[in-house]
């Protein structure tokens, strides 16, 4: 039987609040009922935002809830090099592109071509294609900024009839009951999975991770339901195993408003200084043992 092996991987981009709270309780309540590991991982690929005293901040409010976990930590930003060769993998595969659009001119062409401007889970669908080999080359030799896309056309065409038998395994919280969820990442468009200057994105190096650690179940918020879509098919690509996933409910506020890092009065830290004890914060939360 494989072993139970899951993960919290926040990024530092501010202080933990109860909504990260709940996620972490949760993925380590359910390594520790299947007898487990639990893994953290910082995701601080973000280089402009990330900060290391989120980073500081993350360890000692993990640590205050009484979660304990396996080290060394992996960060992120310490192995660009694992990303850059996953992203190699994928130009060989030519299921990628580079996309010199600045966002304002992707929005501003689906706005002229409305009929391909549906919503998806990161925004409005673009759909592109590669430049010309002397356009591109021009581009590149100026310096000019860009961003590498996964072609869903290039990426069906690789697969072949795979593509359509695209799966993940979703269970609930409990792991109780599961199902096949047939995978429709066409509703990212041609998802951006890395950029010039910051070498992968959250999707690529979300998935080379999970891989690289063994990880069997992903437990994260609902919020990034829609992302194991996208990750099924990097996956495949990749040749890489796939793990179940588990989407639990969002923590909201009293005005049922979602919990976002600007939300100070909900941090781990602000809930601290009050005078609450983790014991509070952890029964709060649905966590009695």
């Amino acid at each position: 039987m494989t072993a139970f092996v899951t993960r919290f991987a926040p990024s530092p981009t501010g202080l933990l609040h109860l909504g990260h709270a709940f996620s972490a309780l949760t993925a380590s309540a359910a390594a520790r009922k299947a007898g487990g590991r639990f893994l953290l991982r910082i995701e601080n690929i973000d280089q402009g935002r990330c900060r290391p005293e989120f980073e500081a901040a993350i360890l000692e409010d993990l640590a205050w809830l009484g979660l304990d976990w396996e080290t060394p930590v992996r960060r992120q930003s310490d192995h660009f090099p694992d990303y850059d060769a996953a992203l190699s993998r994928l130009i060989e595969k030519d299921v990628v592109y580079r996309c010199f659009k600045t966002r304002k001119e992707v929005l501003d062409e689906i706005a002229r071509a409305p009929h391909i401007g549906r919503d998806g889970p990161e925004g409005p669908l673009y759909i592109g294609a590669p430049l010309a080999a002397l356009e591109e080359r021009n581009l590149l030799a100026e310096g000019a900024p860009f961003a590498w896309r996964l072609s869903m056309a290039k990426a069906r065409d690789a697969l072949g009839p795979l593509f359509a038998d695209l799966s993940f395994v979703e269970q609930d919280i409990d792991g109780a009951a599961t199902a096949r969820v047939r995978a429709t990442p066409e509703i990212f468009g041609d998802a951006v999975i890395a950029r010039k200057d910051s070498g992968t994105s959250y999707h690529l190096a979300s998935v080379h991770d999970d891989a690289l650690a063994g990880v069997t179940h992903v437990i994260r918020g609902e919020d990034l339901r829609a992302a194991a879509h996208l990750h099924a098919l990097l996956q495949a690509l990749l040749g890489l195993p796939a793990p179940a996933y588990r989407h639990h409910p969002l923590i909201a506020d009293e005005t049922g408003k979602r919990l976002a890092k600007r939300d100070k009065a909900a941090t781990l830290h602000a809930l601290r200084e009050s005078g609450a004890s983790a014991g509070d914060v952890r029964r709060r939360l649905g966590f009695t043992d």
